[in-house]
């Protein structure tokens, strides 16, 4: 963002100008691969925030947010543009829109090279205006924009007026559930001018002001204002002291929220917050779930490499599935620009002398690896300085590995140069704080017992493709002489292995990593190679679509099967594979596989030398980073978690996808987090679970990259799986009151869109850390309201180890069959805030839940039953012990579709004060809901806790009913109550001595 700065600067009169010309509309050709272009009318929305098309098939989705546009090339720049003959038209009249997560590509062209300029001019200047915002003007605005395109979506016939039908409509739209005479009265209050029975877009602002008054946030200010409508100073100030938590709460702090918020402006001259002003306040950023000083680094960042984890891309060149999808450069930018620290680049022998970088033995694209190096160059320290490191897999011959270091070093210079390095007297990395604007290349190393004078050597050669069979593996180069019999062949290959390791799965994201997701990847990519090559004919694409299909029956009777006898395989590999544990080298039964190795490509190697488990050598020294797939370091990790942690105290560890994720699906990186890898590669391009995951675990500590391990990670052990691991550390407690939900939409798959049911939410709150701290818990259903339903609910977790743990908030439509997914928000534990508390669900601008969090400390070894209700009494049967031994099946198991059903009629509760206030407004839960009853029981007989909690097949404990009665906020845990229960739990302690050896066994 970096180019954009100069386009904050430009006049007043230029902005206009480019504005005007934008709104207007211009005639543009739009090019496509494959086709001459498209003449359409592109123009600006009167909002500034939409870029739209027409005439379009798909009215809705011609259009690109200005928020999602990553940059604006001129020229004939893209793919596209260099597939057309050079004089086809005139560069000066050419420019590209990147947009979107998988950096789609929009090719226009002007018919005059002004009206190009304009267009680039006022595109940036849009995009520096976002990029230069602070977070409470960005949600005003967006909240801004959502009014008004909500109100344009409702004016049907577009004269700029609203009548009751329509608010009727809309209503609906928004899962709202008033009665007909409640919003007719709402709508005439609002009507204030002289042409009545519609509303202007200033009356409709009022009534929705009108509809969306939240009685929860009423209520809390009456409590805390002595029953007036509004706070002085000295109220607000005692409000964020005792509800925030928030220290240093001063006089001119609180006058500054009075001056942000405050809609009145006879209440700004009083130095009062009234209702509108202490609702803006909490539903802005100031009041996220999210610790605002997380948003800066804020952990110490002098510690070595190995003590951090590191977010990591794996093919980080692919836009979508490994085996037919397009290499772009500018998916590098931007992974960097979102924060990540870690890329990688396959590099091959391209054509002219030139390396490439693609995904071998598949259909992916080339991109010139000199182009890859200059955007990684450009790109790396735009939004922070900490180290960036290059893991190369490097398949090249001797002649274009020089080529390589040749790039490296002339377009990196000072950046490769790690000789001012102080890494101290003991052997250890450099510290990310002393690496500050370096790359580190992640590559081979020549041994050492080769002299410095040799010019090359042999190493060994690890493909991340080495568990995929060399059968399976296209070798030939796609031109025009492939036939489509022989890409046929190869992608029916590419299923068949698909199948064989079916097991592995992104189990919490069922629709990702299946067959059909992957066979509607690659029959949509196949058809688009095969236009490209003018060899084939017509028919033969067509038939080839045919015989896919057909050939798809055939490969899914035989799944089970042949997913059975792979595993056998597995394991007799297993077996077979030799570790000699008295010596300082491991060696595996695999057969092994060199390359050589020129000296300028090692010498650029310095602290992360890339070794294979067969080449550890325990000799003290540090600067290798051990790499292996998925399927491996689950082994390792089920099996030797505690010897794998210890290692990771010295070294580097890099984890990536199986090579049978052809969909680029991900994989759970939970447990490899929790054993202490550093690098646990993910494929960015693939949004899904994980990936929230990921961003949620990096998001902290100002997105840089780097976030701290745990103490005890970096020194001791402890085993990750035992169910009390950290017994002389105080636990933390978790008290959740979910309270309410503002504007829930209806699901992004719902079957009938807008025109659906109103919705009938609950929230499922969960807990992700160490296994024992896995579980969830949720809600009861409140029918008929998305709009502002109440739920008033209370959920207590324990959480043994905090510093790695993440809580998920989700909200689902509850359905007689199942449940529907309408969105998300994940958090790490540590960048939780107590108090009220906004939860704002990720890409969707108003979506939100309202809680109140309060976290307390529990020290002394108290029974897991009585500190988290969702822990059951299969721990002491030795459920953990069973669950290290579980295979590979039993960690990618499909995670199943829970009915909500069973999880809401076990129980009753009282109302409280407030729901009883608000029974006839509209924030109440819908009529017909089972009454509730909730008494002041704080506990039950252990026996019935036994059959109440149960574990998902993923591991994950739920609750089916609540054997702890969950506790009002304001009622601290009585520990002399709770000690009185607690069960005696008796396990042996295991013999840490001899694991300073980590023998990998895979």
């Amino acid at each position: 963002m970096a180019d954009l700065e100069v386009y904050k600067n430009l006049s007043p009169e230029k902005v206009e100008r480019c504005m005007s010309v934008m709104q207007s509309g211009t005639q543009m050709i739009k090019l496509k691969r494959g086709s001459k272009g498209l003449v359409r009318l592109f123009y600006l929305d009167e909002h500034r925030t939409r870029l739209r098309w027409r005439p379009s098939r798909k009215s809705e989705k011609a259009k690109i947010l200005i928020d999602s546009i990553y940059k604006v090339t001129e020229g004939r720049q893209s793919e596209i543009f260099h597939r057309q003959a050079e004089g086809n038209f005139d560069p000066s009249c050419c420019f590209t829109i990147y947009h979107g997560n998988h950096m789609e590509s929009l090719d226009l062209i002007t018919s005059n090279p002004e009206e190009a300029r304009t267009w680039i001019t006022g595109l940036k200047y849009l995009m520096a205006g976002i990029s230069d915002e602070d977070s409470l003007a960005k949600r005003q605005r967006t909240h801004d924009q959502w009014v008004k395109q909500t109100f344009e979506e409702a004016d049907k016939n577009g004269d700029g007026l609203l009548n009751i039908e329509e608010i009727h409509q809309l209503m609906h739209k928004l899962n709202v559930n008033l009665p007909r005479r409640k919003v007719r009265q709402m709508f005439q209050e609002a009507d204030t001018d002289e042409n009545q029975g519609t509303l202007t877009f200033e009356e409709f602002c009022v009534f929705y002001k009108m509809m969306s008054l939240r009685r929860d946030l009423y209520l809390l200010l009456l409590s805390y204002s002595d029953k007036k409508d509004h706070l002085t100073v000295e109220e607000l100030a005692q409000f964020l002291k005792v509800e925030q938590k928030m220290n240093n709460v001063t006089t001119d702090y609180c006058l500054d929220i009075i001056k942000k918020f405050e809609v009145s402006e006879e209440n700004k001259v009083k130095s009062v917050l009234g209702i509108e002003g202490f609702t803006n306040f909490m539903r802005s950023p100031a009041c996220d779930i999210f610790n605002p000083l997380h948003h800066e680094v804020y952990q110490d960042m002098d510690q070595p490499l190995c003590n951090y984890y590191i977010a990591s891309s794996h093919n980080t060149y692919l836009t979508g599935d490994q085996l037919l999808s397009q290499s772009k450069v500018d998916m590098y930018a931007r992974v960097l620009q979102e924060g990540c620290r870690c890329v990688e680049v396959d590099c091959w022998d391209g054509p002219d002398g030139e390396p490439v970088v693609h995904h071998g033995y598949t259909l992916t694209s080339k991109i010139l690896f000199r182009d890859v190096v200059e955007t990684i160059n450009k790109h790396a320290f735009v939004k922070n300085e900490f180290p960036v490191i290059l893991s190369i897999e490097n398949h090249c011959s001797l002649q274009q590995q020089r080529k390589i270091a040749q790039y490296l070093k002339g377009i990196f210079r000072d950046k490769l140069d790690l000789s001012s390095i102080d890494t101290g007297e003991c052997k250890q990395l450099p510290s990310p704080q002393s690496l500050k604007g370096k790359i580190l290349v992640k590559g081979k190393k020549l041994p050492y017992h080769l002299g410095d004078d040799a010019e090359e050597g042999e190493v060994s050669d690890e493909d991340s493709a080495d568990e995929i069979e060399d059968e399976c593996k296209f070798k030939l180069h796609y031109n025009n002489g492939t036939t489509e019999h022989q890409v046929e062949s190869f992608i029916r290959k590419k299923l068949e292995s698909l199948l064989k390791e079916s097991q592995i799965r992104d189990k919490e994201d069922p629709d990702s990593f299946t067959v059909r997701a992957l066979l509607k990847a690659t029959h949509e990519g196949l058809n688009a190679h095969l236009k490209q090559s003018p060899d084939v004919k017509e028919s033969g694409k067509k038939s080839h679509g045919r015989s896919l299909m057909t050939n798809f029956g055939k490969h899914k009777k035989t799944t089970k099967s042949r997913s059975k006898s792979y595993s056998t395989d597995d394991e007799e590999d297993t077996q077979q594979n030799t570790v000699k544990e008295g010596g300082q080298l491991y060696r595996l039964g695999r057969r092994r596989k060199t390359m050589k190795l020129c000296r300028e490509l090692s010498d650029l190697v310095v602290y992360t030398n890339s070794v294979a488990a067969q080449d550890i050598v325990d000799d003290g020294t540090t600067g290798n980073v051990l790499s292996f797939s998925e399927t491996r370091a689950h082994q390792v990790v089920q099996q030797k978690s505690e010897q794998f942690m210890i290692y990771n105290q010295k070294q580097l560890t890099r984890i990536y996808p199986s090579a049978y994720r052809i969909d680029s699906s991900n994989f759970n990186p939970l447990p490899y987090w929790n054993a202490g890898c550093q690098l646990v590669a993910l494929n960015y391009q693939s949004e899904g679970r994980m990936m929230q995951l990921n961003r949620a675990k990096f998001k902290t500590n100002g997105n840089c990259g780097y976030v701290l391990k745990p103490q005890q990670m970096c020194k001791g052990t402890f085993n990750p799986f035992s169910g009390d691991p950290l017994p002389a550390n105080p636990k933390k407690q978790l008290i959740l009151k979910v309270i309410s939900g503002q504007q829930l939409p209806k699901p992004p798959d719902s079957m009938f869109g807008d025109r659906g049911e109103i919705i009938d939410p609950f929230v499922e709150v969960e807990i992700i850390g160490l296994p024992v701290d896995c579980c969830k818990d949720q809600t009861r259903v409140v029918d008929d309201n998305g709009f502002n339903p109440v739920w008033e609910e209370t959920l207590t977790f324990t959480v043994h180890m905090p510093e790695i743990a993440l809580v998920r908030f989700l909200v689902w439509d509850h359905d007689p069959i199942g449940r529907d997914f309408v969105g998300q928000r994940t958090v790490t534990f540590s960048s939780l805030v107590p108090g009220y508390r906004h939860v704002y669900l990720e890409g969707l601008t108003e979506a939100s839940i309202f809680v109140h969090i309060t976290i307390n400390e529990i020290y002394g070894k108290w029974s897991p039953l009585i500190l988290n209700p969702s822990y059951t009494i299969l721990h002491f049967l030795g459920a953990t012990k069973n669950r290290q031994l579980q295979g590979l099946k039993g960690l990618f198991n499909k995670n199943p579709r829970h009915s909500s059903a069973e999880n809401n009629s076990h129980y009753v509760r009282k109302r409280s004060i407030g729901d009883r206030i608000l029974r006839r407004t509209a924030s109440a839960p819908a009529k017909g809901r089972k009454k509730s009853k909730m008494g002041f029981q704080e506990m039950v007989e252990i026996k019935d806790s036994v059959s109440e909690a149960t574990r998902d097949q993923d591991g994950v404990l739920r609750r089916t009913t609540r054997s702890l009665q969950a506790r009002p906020v304001s009622m601290p845990v009585d520990r002399n109550l709770l000690g009185a229960l607690s069960l005696p739990v008796s396990e042996t302690a295991k013999d840490i001595e001899g694991k300073e050896n980590f023998l990998v066994q895979i």
